[in-house]
């Protein structure tokens, strides 16, 4: 579809990439979600989502993306507009669901005013992890059993619609990623002690969930990831190859090279 990109842009490093690779796109921030395009955007209330729609149609926006971490703000009834009061029951009864279910009907809310949602890692290039081993140590086969147990986890949780990642160590399960988020559960392994990990380290597992729209929400990982499993003393990261997102690459890649954690992308 024709028209001017939009980033509608939440937490991360995710929109700062867009912004960089689109510098004529119109920055979108919300009100109550932290973003770092903040102070280069225009700022909007979800309560007046129909000045949002008329905003965009101004700026001739025909393409918009979600970029980055989007929370749940708390919406205040008595200042939403005729728009929002007319999709509220969408919105209210996908809040209760998941964030696939959730982000599926801001999707369709979009489309049906004229607006085409684009995928992220269409408008940045080589943002999505290529299979193969990308950075650090070779992969362990102790490892390798772990991500692929984790896979295995993370595929029979698809449905719940929970999340998506998990760590696994010596074949056991040391916690799910849930709406939290991976930095959350990193801290939560950090605490496991060693006695319950059989001897192993650990690995993080991120795919994405099976049948999800990855035009949002497509798993990512960045130098925080990196971090956070060095904390939780894990031996390295597995991801989906083609599913998950590489964040500020170059620093990625080298984050695992110096904390001397594989970093592998493989089916799932």
């Amino acid at each position: 579809m024709a028209g001017r990109l939009a980033i509608i842009a939440c937490g991360g490093a995710l929109p700062v990439q867009i912004a960089a690779a689109h510098p004529d796109a119109v920055r979108i921030t919300l009100e109550g979600i932290p973003s770092a395009l903040e102070d280069n955007s225009e700022r909007h209330r979800l309560e007046k989502i129909g000045g949002l729609f008329e905003a965009l149609r101004g700026h001739g926006v025909g393409r918009v993306v979600f970029a980055g971490a989007l929370s749940r703000p708390a919406i205040d009834p008595a200042e939403c507009d005729a728009e929002m009061l007319s999709i509220a029951p969408r919105v209210m009864a996908a809040l209760s669901l998941g964030d696939d279910a959730l982000l599926r009907q801001v999707m369709d809310i979009f489309e049906d005013r004229g607006f085409a949602v684009v995928a992220a890692h269409s408008l940045v290039p080589d943002l999505v992890a290529e299979a193969g081993h990308l950075a650090g140590p070779a992969m362990g086969e102790a490892d390798g059993q772990d991500a692929l147990r984790g896979a295995e986890i993370l595929s029979q949780l698809s449905a719940l619609d929970i999340g998506q990642g998990c760590v696994v160590a010596g074949g056991l399960c040391l916690g799910l990623e849930t709406v939290q988020g991976t930095d959350a559960l990193l801290r939560f392994v950090a605490d496991t002690p060693a006695h319950l990990r059989r001897g192993a380290k650990g690995v993080l597992i991120k795919a994405p969930k099976h049948g999800q729209d990855l035009r949002v929400d497509m798993p990512a990982i960045g130098p925080q990831t990196v971090a956070g499993a060095a904390r939780a003393g894990l031996a390295g990261v597995v991801v989906a190859a083609g599913g998950v997102m590489i964040l500020d690459r170059g620093a990625t890649l080298q984050a695992f090279e110096d904390a001397g954690l594989f970093l592998m992308a493989q089916a799932m």
